[in-house]
């Protein structure tokens, strides 16, 4: 009788999830005055916390449930409205001044201040054009919605090896930053400047590494050679290659999808994109790979049980159901992924939630410090995280890499189509399947070579010298293909420089001064440590670097292209260590060293830094043009 019953309940568990229906309204607002459309009205549904507000043209797009049948239309100075939704799906609001408002206020941005306090002058949003004024107030387009986050980088500094001979931190082999630079360039501006993480940029491109030949699943490759935009400093390239294998060779695939349907996700490039992303990867998958959907809104629900992956248009027929609408309770949503995956559990496989989101959570566990623990709690269990990230305006970067990282994972960021072929097709296996955990890296740097050295990139992946051997430290994880590379600029010792200024000696202590003479011909050796994916244990590998006097242009083309994306992404965060960078190097650098591009994502690269020059040649202007009007 109870295995009878347990397939009924399921059914009905599931025709009860989709039991609550969603409608998107789309619509208009302008004055009814003069017909001019209005940017920043509140739409709001009533009752309820669920709003949006209108674009510069006073469109308007908001997801309601069956339940939700009034829309309450409010923007400062006007009269509010409350309309009745009924059937439809546009409507189009004339809103009306609120003379008696307009009489006692004046918005000065997002202040409002009473008429008795303001004084002759009315602050001003640069970039923002006001609308026409209305009796005595004036009323200023407030700007697109837009609350992404990223953390703080603290750029990497040179260290004198004396002082600081080693160097340690996580591989990453993270790509999200390089997509969404591209899509703040792509859309005619330039990233902030916490957007940028250069070690990412780099590793979006693969890099022809040879493949290991021994047991060990990665091999360490080097090359030193001068810094193209210094040639008095030396640059060392440092490069991981995972094993490649077949995807017929690929362990048994155990995988949660773990979907955000929230509200904020009712955007073109946000569920939609996300819904084909994931029916690439369903193409993807084998008959002895099994698929489970879980969805997160305002309370989250398994849509899909775990199945097979050769059940392809059951798992997409899933996906096409799919609509948002609702808070985000993220916290729900991952308890419920992980204790899918543990009851599917594959000893030997590979165990992974697939968190696709835009990182907005609001309900539940929220918190950067709230997410990184429960994460960390759940990779005890051998389940992997993968996270995508979608959409823009309200990204939440700084969240979402703080996921992957504490979720034995990794991050990318999907901003169209192509961007999802990439990671979830032509990058199938080092997306999904990982063949080294706790991949650490350290440096010791020998002071009668080096003068100084700096880290470009890797802020966000540094580690204690001391957390190199202790195998209980996370780090990042290698999947299988992948590529890890690092650039270390060097000073030479001997090497007069800016970076390195002198210092008083000390009056209390004993002053000590290099005297290193050891005969090395070494100029620093790397050491690597990794786990085997199930393991506790770490395995140590090691390899010293030759000092060389090579000249730029006869180094590879990994090492160009590689300096060039470096040089690139110093440019777009305005480093204090560009030195004699510009666009027009970053583009010779390219155009050098295209090699191998079968998918044309070094071609692309290209054009990015071209259109980059462009944008940043207008800002110089506009910028230019600001301090002679203010001197004037």
């Amino acid at each position: 009788m109870k295995k009878l019953l347990l397939p009924i309940f399921v059914v009905l568990f599931l025709f009860g999830f989709k039991a609550t229906t969603v409608k998107t309204i789309q619509g208009i607002v302008i004055d009814k005055s003069d017909g001019l459309p209005l940017p920043g009205v509140q739409v709001s549904i009533s009752k309820t916390k669920k709003r949006t507000t209108t674009d510069p043209q006073g469109k308007y797009t908001i997801v309601l449930n069956d339940n939700e049948q009034e829309l309450q239309f409010s923007y400062i100075g006007y009269k509010t409205q409350t309309i009745k939704v009924g059937n439809k799906t546009l409507i189009n609001i004339s809103m009306e001044a609120d003379n008696q408002t307009l009489n006692e206020v004046v918005v000065t941005g997002y202040q409002i201040q009473a008429k008795k306090s303001i004084t002759s002058s009315v602050a001003t949003i640069r970039s923002y054009s006001p609308t026409p004024a209305y009796g005595n107030m004036v009323v200023m387009s407030p700007p697109a919605s837009d609350t992404e986050s990223y953390a703080n980088i603290q750029e990497n500094v040179f260290h004198n090896p004396d002082k600081t001979p080693l160097s340690t931190f996580s591989i990453d082999v993270d790509a999200a930053s390089y997509s969404n630079v591209r899509r703040y360039l792509n859309n005619g501006g330039l990233p902030p400047k916490d957007a940028v993480r250069i070690e990412e940029m780099i590793n979006y491109f693969d890099y022809d590494y040879p493949q290991p030949t021994g047991n060990d699943p990665v091999n360490i490759i080097t090359e030193i050679s001068t810094a193209p935009w210094n040639n008095k400093h030396k640059l060392v390239q440092i490069g991981l290659q995972g094993k490649s294998m077949k995807t017929d060779q690929l362990p048994a695939s155990n995988l949660v999808f773990l979907i955000d349907v929230s509200g904020s996700m009712a955007q073109p490039n946000k569920l939609p994109l996300l819904v084909s992303s994931f029916k690439l990867l369903t193409n993807q998958l084998r008959e002895k790979d099994k698929v489970a959907i879980v969805v997160y809104a305002g309370n989250s629900g398994l849509v899909l049980p775990s199945t097979p992956g050769n059940m392809k248009t059951t798992i997409k027929e899933a996906l096409n159901k799919l609509t948002a609408g609702g808070s985000t309770a993220g916290g729900q949503g991952i308890e419920l992924a992980y204790k899918v995956a543990g009851q599917h559990f594959i000893k030997g496989g590979n165990n992974r939630v697939i968190l696709a989101t835009d990182g907005d959570f609001n309900v539940g566990a929220s918190s950067d410090k709230e997410m990184e623990q429960l994460i960390e709690e759940k990779r005890k269990s051998g389940v992997f995280l993968t996270v995508l990230g979608y959409g823009m305006g309200n990204t939440k970067d700084s969240k979402m890499e703080t996921l992957a990282d504490k979720g034995n994972g990794n991050y990318a960021y999907i901003d169209n189509i192509t961007e999802a072929r990439k990671v979830l097709v032509n990058e199938f296996g080092g997306t999904l399947f990982t063949i080294a955990k706790d991949v650490k890296l350290q440096v010791e740097f020998n002071p009668a070579k080096v003068q100084a050295y700096r880290l470009i990139g890797y802020e966000n992946r540094l580690l204690e010298d001391k957390d190199f051997n202790d195998d209980r430290k996370d780090a990042g994880d290698l999947g299988s293909g992948h590529t890890v590379t690092a650039l270390y600029e060097i000073i030479p010792t001997g090497v007069q420089s800016s970076f390195t200024p002198s210092v008083d000696p000390l009056k209390y202590q004993e002053n000590k001064k290099n005297n290193s003479s050891n005969g090395s011909p070494e100029m620093l050796t790397v050491k690597l440590r990794y786990k085997e994916p199930d393991g506790n244990h770490s395995k140590l590998l090691q390899k010293s670097v030759i000092d060389a006097s090579n000249l730029f242009e006869g180094s590879s083309n990994n090492f160009r292209f590689a300096a060039a994306v470096a040089e690139f992404g110093m440019l777009l965060r305005q480093s204090d260590f560009k030195q004699k960078s510009s666009y027009g190097h970053v583009i010779s650098l390219v155009e050098q060293s295209m090699g191998k591009d079968k998918e044309g994502y070094r071609s692309e690269f290209l054009k990015l830094v071209k259109s980059s020059q462009l944008l940043a040649k207008d800002l110089l202007t506009i910028e230019d043009t600001k301090d002679h009007n203010e001197k004037n």
